[in-house]
Order: structure tokens, then C-alpha cells, then sequence
């Protein structure tokens, strides 16, 4: 069985840009669509906020590995170890952790989603699809496609970007992302009440993790943020929201057809 390339780690270890887009749903016709537009390196399945069944993440994959396209899973903080290591047994190629505070649970997230050998890891011999069922993978294989995983942490509390340099310092973190929803309820705060000092805080986790090698990753809907992003030294997009694009288009075109509806 040929060992399947991590399309998100290749162009990472290459240091090349990569564009991702946001999925709420693991319908495979969903995944060959944004596929098939041709605009994207990876799809991202917002895991943390869909529900999902582990045989609804195989097709997912499967999907996206018919074109040639990366995979990423967004997962919840507390089944975390579960999650990650069934994510990358279906083929997942990345896993984006959410709600980490601390160095300490970044590292042992790493722990857990590192191959089990001599020097550390917990993470097992699946017998499933990632290495061709009942063990038609050498293992030494295995491990390497488990140490290609990419790995990548939300800095959305106060205490993660306060933990910021430290957590990019931990061998295996691949990139980060500011979430200033969850980093504003950290504080206490509405967002809306402190767009200025969000923007200076995400251009200090930016900063911060391009000093330390790491790769931010940076969510945008408009061309003039990605070029705002990309004075900032960001290489890596986030575009598009499945539910944001369309809650736009429904409060916008349709929302103008209510009313006109109404007036009639």
C-alpha cells in the first residue's frame, strides 16, 4: 500500500501559502464541491461545532483524497485524544485544537496524537482505513505518517496568549490562529466593545509565532483582509465559512425579497 501524501504538510515543510475553507457539514457532495472549484489546498470540518459520526469522517476524507485535497478537523477540548486519534485513522491530515490555556495541555496533546515508540508518544496501530485495514502498512510507515500530522492550536484564551511564546516553542506545533470570540469571553468582554485592542492582540500572536518558526493561520471572508493579513507575514487562509456565507446571503438578497415580499 503506498503511503498516501499529507498534502497540508507538504506544502508547509516546503513553505509554501496554503488556502482552506470552513465546513459545517460532512457531506461528501460538499467536500468534492469546494473541491472542485479549484481554489483550495485543504477543507476544513468544523468537528467542535457539527455533529458527526466516525464513519461520516472516513467519507469526508475519502472525498477529498478523490481530488487530491487535503483534510483538517477542528475538534472540542475535552474528548480531544479520542477524537484526534480516530480523526487521523480515517485520513485526516491535520488537527486543529481548540480552548487550549496552557503549554502543558498543548503538550500533552501533542503526547497523545504522537506514534507510540522509544521516544514518547501514545498513539497506537489503528487496523482501519489510514493503513490500508489489518495492517497492510509497515509500522515504521505508520509512524512517520503520524509525525507528518499537522498540528494546530486556536490562541483563543487569555491565558494561551499570555502562554503564547511558550506554546510556540513546543516541538510539534505546527501553527496557530487567533479566536477573538472565545479570547473576548476569556476577558470578560463583547467583542464588538474592543475591536482595536483584538487587532493589536492577534497582530502579537502573529508576531510572536512567525518568531518561534510557527505558521500563523489567519480566517478571512474579503480580499482586502487577506492583504491585510499578508503584510502581517501570514501565508496561510482560512476563507470562507459555510454557515457565514450563507447567513450573508440569506439577511442579504433574501432578506431584501421579505421585505419587498411584505410590501406587496
Amino acid at each position: 500500500m503506498p503511503v498516501p501524501e499529507n498534502r497540508i504538510r507538504t506544502l508547509l515543510n516546503a513553505n509554501r501559502p496554503t488556502v482552506a475553507t470552513r465546513l459545517f457539514n460532512v457531506n461528501p457532495s460538499s467536500v468534492e464541491a469546494a473541491a472542485c472549484s479549484g481554489s483550495f489546498d485543504y477543507v476544513e470540518f468544523l468537528a467542535e461545532y457539527a455533529p458527526h459520526s466516525l464513519m461520516e469522517l472516513e467519507n469526508f476524507v475519502r472525498a477529498a483524497e478523490l481530488h487530491h485535497i487535503g483534510t483538517l478537523i477542528k475538534i472540542d477540548l475535552q474528548n480531544r485524544h479520542y477524537v484526534a486519534q480516530k480523526a487521523a485513522a480515517a485520513g485526516f491530515q491535520g488537527i486543529l485544537y481548540a480552548d487550549h490555556k496552557t503549554p502543558e495541555e498543548v503538550e500533552e496533546s501533542i503526547y497523545y496524537l504522537s506514534p507510540d515508540c522509544p521516544d514518547g508518544g501514545r498513539f497506537g496501530f489503528p487496523n482501519g482505513r489510514w493503513i490500508g485495514y489489518n495492517g497492510h502498512l509497515p509500522q515504521q510507515e505508520h509512524v512517520q505518517m503520524t509525525r507528518n500530522l499537522v498540528k494546530a492550536f486556536m490562541i483563543e484564551k487569555a491565558e494561551a496568549v499570555d502562554n503564547i511564546k511558550a506554546i510556540c516553542s513546543i516541538p510539534g506545533v505546527d501553527m496557530v490562529q487567533f479566536g477573538p470570540s472565545d479570547y473576548s469571553m476569556s476577558r470578560g468582554w463583547n467583542a464588538a466593545d474592543h475591536a482595536q485592542e483584538l487587532k493589536e492582540i492577534e497582530e502579537y500572536v502573529i508576531r510572536t509565532a512567525l518568531e518561534c518558526g510557527v505558521a500563523p493561520r489567519c480566517e478571512c471572508d474579503t480580499m482586502d483582509k487577506v492583504e491585510y493579513y499578508r503584510g502581517l507575514g501570514v501565508r496561510h487562509f482560512c476563507i470562507g465559512d459555510e454557515l457565514r456565507v450563507l447567513n450573508a446571503y440569506w439577511k442579504g438578497t433574501c432578506g431584501q425579497v421579505r421585505k419587498l415580499a411584505d410590501s406587496l
